[in-house]
C-alpha cells in the first residue's frame, strides 16, 4: 500500500480545512443534489446540459472532499520551538532583503496545503523556502527561482 503524504500546516491552516470541509458537506453537497434534480425534472437527459453541468459540479465537490479529508487525515501540525528563535524554520516568518537592491520581502513558511504567496504564505516545498530553510539571521543566501538566482539576507525571523 502506497505511503500517505503528510500535510505540514498550522492550527489556523488545519481549521481552514475543516471549515471548508463543513461547508462542502452541509452547504455545496446539498445543493448540487438539488440542481441535480431540477436538471432530471426537465426529462431526456442526453440532451440536458443543466444535467450535465450539475454532475460535473458533483464530480468536483466529491473529490474535493475526498481531498480534504486527506489532508485532515494526514495533517501535521507544525510545532516551533522557542530554543531557536533566530532559525528559519517551517511555521516561522522570514523576512529578508535582496540584494544589491535592499528590496524588502516578508513571508510565512507553510506546508503545501495552505500556501498562498498573495497572502504572504509560501510553500515548504518552493524553491524559496527550501533556500531559507535552517539558515538564521544574518545569513546570505543564493536562491534559486524560475527567474534566475537572486541573492538575499536574512534580516528576522519571528
Amino acid at each position: 500500500m502506497a505511503e500517505e503524504k503528510s500535510f505540514y500546516m498550522t492550527e489556523e491552516g488545519l481549521e481552514k480545512l475543516e471549515q471548508e470541509l463543513n461547508q462542502l458537506k452541509t452547504e455545496r453537497r446539498p445543493e448540487v443534489v438539488e440542481r441535480i434534480k431540477v436538471a432530471r425534472s426537465f426529462g431526456d437527459l442526453s440532451e440536458n446540459s443543466e444535467y450535465d453541468a450539475a454532475k460535473d459540479e458533483q464530480a468536483f465537490v466529491e473529490s474535493r472532499i475526498a481531498q480534504v479529508e486527506n489532508m485532515i487525515r494526514n495533517a501535521v501540525i507544525i510545532e516551533n520551538d522557542e530554543e531557536s528563535s533566530d532559525i528559519v524554520q517551517l511555521g516561522k516568518k522570514v523576512k529578508f532583503i535582496e540584494l544589491p537592491d535592499g528590496e524588502e520581502e516578508e513571508y510565512q513558511i507553510v506546508g503545501s496545503a495552505e500556501a498562498d504567496p498573495f497572502e504572504g504564505r509560501i510553500s515548504n516545498d518552493s524553491p524559496m523556502a527550501q533556500s531559507l530553510l535552517g539558515k538564521k539571521i544574518g545569513d546570505q543566501v543564493t536562491v534559486q527561482t524560475p527567474g534566475g538566482e537572486i541573492d538575499v539576507k536574512i534580516v528576522e525571523v519571528s
